[in-house]
């Protein structure tokens, strides 16, 4: 997997400074990032405390979870309906 290249901490900071007032050029200079990221982060993490974007990552990470297990037993489902339908 992927590491990120920003931790949570540093997104909220970088957000916090852009709502307080810095030019979003100079962010961009500063902290080495595309515009893409900024406006990314902002529309997926704007509004945000620190605790309710951790909350957001774990549910995220269950979805996930959730996801691979219906798909498994999806799977089984569909091989045990074949396997009966022969005999």
């Amino acid at each position: 997997m992927k590491k990120a290249r920003y931790s949570d901490t540093q997104i909220m900071g970088i957000l916090k400074q852009a709502e307080s007032g810095v030019p979003v050029s100079e962010l961009y200079r500063e902290h080495g990032m595309s515009t893409a990221s900024f406006y990314k982060w902002r529309a997926k993490f704007g509004g945000m405390d620190a605790s309710m974007m951790s909350e957001m990552k774990a549910l995220a990470e269950e979805n996930r979870r959730l996801k691979r297990m219906y798909a498994e037993m999806s799977m089984q489902n569909d091989l045990l309906k074949e396997i009966l339908g022969e005999k």
